[in-house]
């Protein structure tokens, strides 16, 4: 083994959602083309061997250049950390198969499209959106073809003047490091219907005094705003740990703004709730106060609320026997064509989902397909389900849960339709 290879750099991430999971991050995949899990340590591999060998791992989970791990709730990650390091780089050091010569055989299609989409969405999961989950963000690879991978930004990272900075040094970062093979990465993001820019909105209604900010509570990581959400949840009226769910499923959004003009160098930092927002301005030297929160734009919210109601009507008026609409139907159906239709359709059907949880009724976008032949709705669709709690639960696959939920939607559609022609008559 060269130099390079025994002295990998290595670093830990931990989860945001559980504190169970933790992440190490190595400077080149692991073993390039292999992404597996191990539930067991059965594996004879070189790298599951070694890990489940440390008492407290219950899960490994490898995916380019991160090895993914749970460990049990009695376990402690400051004591196992030092072990699973020493445990990784042993491995490395003594061999160039650490996953085995079985695991590169089954790699070998690592460069087809569909195994880099694979990849990229475990990168995006576990290395990307935990950390910019803080501020609200959100990134989602819409498809990879010939080698080139197509992310679109939502929640505080679209619109944010910093999101270009985001995608260049650390998503792309992150791919390029743990996927060689991944040609070039383009930014699908309608950037124009995110935030308006700094100071573009008036004062909200409710007063406020200009504070300072504790030093500690906004940081620069990565070249973005984080903020402490034991200091924000309780002035936005949540848990830290409801906030932290709440930013996930974006029932929560925060956005950056960098100023221009008279405020250049300062940067203004948003967080909404459904009933409370909180906002603060970060000077040139670094300190920071609590500002009077903007008014919510109606602009682009407006806009995406208002297709988030047509969407609901056309699917509502959707007889069950004549089954559910493609994303290309729905879109065509409002008159959507242009480049990026598709897009604007499945953030309006988000729309419909938070809506629909907060309410406690069945999805109505249960309704929208993809076009394979298991008719069912895209994996973002499951993925904000399970991030509104509402499933797939465990041991229930996909289309289990969608046809449970069509079956729930078609009766209380049935019985809306009924309550509306008893009061008619």
């Amino acid at each position: 083994m060269s130099d390079t290879a025994t002295r990998r750099r290595l670093r830990a991430q931990a989860s945001v959602s559980d504190p169970l999971v933790m992440t190490f991050l190595l400077d080149a995949p692991v073993q390039p083309g292999v992404q597996v899990s191990y539930d067991s340590p059965g594996d004879p591999a070189p790298l599951p061997a070694a890990l489940f060998a440390i008492d407290g791992i219950k899960t490994v989970q490898v995916a380019g250049s991160a090895i993914h791990m749970r460990r049990d709730d009695r376990a402690d990650w400051a004591a196992l950390k030092p072990a699973i390091a020493a445990a990784i780089r042993q491995v490395l050091d003594q061999t160039d198969s650490p996953l085995g010569d079985a695991a590169q055989d089954a790699g070998s299609d690592a460069g087809s499209d569909a195994a880099l989409m694979r990849q990229v969405e475990d990168i995006l999961a576990h290395q990307v959106n935990p950390s910019i989950a803080a501020h609200g963000g959100h990134i989602a690879v819409e498809k990879v073809e010939d080698g080139t991978a197509y992310l679109r930004m939502s929640g505080g990272c679209q619109g944010c003047a910093a999101s270009s900075a985001t995608l260049q040094q650390g998503v792309e970062r992150a791919l390029r490091a743990g996927l060689p093979a991944l040609r070039n990465i383009v930014d699908m993001t309608d950037h124009d219907a995110g935030q308006t820019p700094f100071y573009a909105r008036e004062a909200g209604q409710t007063p406020a005094l200009i504070r300072p900010v504790p030093p500690g509570v906004i940081d620069w990581q990565d070249g973005q705003l984080v903020v402490d959400p034991d200091y924000i949840a309780p002035r936005l009226n949540l848990t830290p740990d409801s906030l932290r769910k709440a930013l996930q499923s974006g029932a929560v959004v925060g956005v950056t703004e960098t100023g221009s003009g008279a405020d250049a160098g300062k940067t203004r930092v948003i967080l909404r709730a459904p009933q409370r927002a909180w906002a603060a301005e970060v000077l040139p030297d670094g300190s920071a106060r609590e500002i009077p929160p903007p008014r919510a734009t109606t602009g682009a919210a407006g806009q995406e609320k208002a297709l988030a109601d047509r969407l609901r009507h056309a699917l509502s008026d959707r007889a069950p026997e004549d089954g559910p609409l493609t994303y290309g139907g729905l879109a065509r159906s409002l008159g959507y064509w242009a480049p990026g239709s598709l897009r604007k359709i499945t953030a309006a059907l988000e729309t419909t989902m938070r809506e629909d949880a907060e309410a406690g009724r069945p999805f109505i976008a249960a309704r929208a397909v993809g076009r394979g032949r298991d008719m069912l709705p895209g994996k973002g669709f499951f993925d904000r389900a399970r991030a509104l709690s509402r499933g797939p639960a465990d041991g229930e696959t996909a289309a289990d849960f969608h046809a449970a939920e069509c079956r729930r939607l078609d009766a209380v559609l049935a019985a809306d339709d009924a309550t509306r022609d008893a009061q008619q008559h």
